[in-house]
């Protein structure tokens, strides 16, 4: 069961992601009806730690395996999505290895999930021009913090 609580005030949600840079570039993906951008991850399972969950959440959606590095942003994000008000805590790590480089290729792709979700290494130099949330993420996968913060984003 996902973290994830819907009430008649909003939704709490539990996400982990993944900041996976290669070559000047940064993996990020979206939902093929969005316009925005935001990095591979997904729900945390009640029970499960976060680095469980995003190294099962790369492997279901893009068939790898994954070693989690180090814990970059702790997030507290308030959001409006389809109308409804938000509430997420989000959990970024750092990850790395040969075993993301079958996924390095130019243009978009989609995961094993089929056509719901579209895969992009965008150069970093492009970010300011991307909608990318939440939006600290625009000068952060820049600028890779040496140890971990917390971030409050209200939108």
């Amino acid at each position: 069961m996902d973290t994830t609580f819907h009430t008649d005030k909003g939704v709490f949600n539990h996400r982990t992601a993944a900041v996976c840079t290669m070559d000047g570039h940064v993996l990020l993906h979206r939902q093929a009806n969005d316009s925005y951008w935001a990095l591979p991850g997904g729900r945390v399972l009640l029970g499960e730690d976060s680095k469980t969950s995003l190294m099962r959440e790369m492997k279901e959606e893009l068939g790898v395996q994954v070693s989690v590095d180090r814990l970059l942003w702790v997030t507290e994000n308030f959001f409006d999505y389809r109308g409804m008000p938000f509430h997420e805590i989000g959990l970024y790590y750092s990850i790395s290895g040969a075993m993301i480089l079958p996924l390095w290729q130019k243009g978009p792709f989609y995961g094993l999930e089929g056509k719901r979700l579209v895969y992009q290494w965008i150069p970093l130099e492009e970010l300011p021009s991307l909608t990318v949330y939440p939006s600290f993420l625009q000068e952060g996968l820049v600028n890779i913090p040496q140890s971990t913060e917390h971030i409050i984003v209200h939108r």
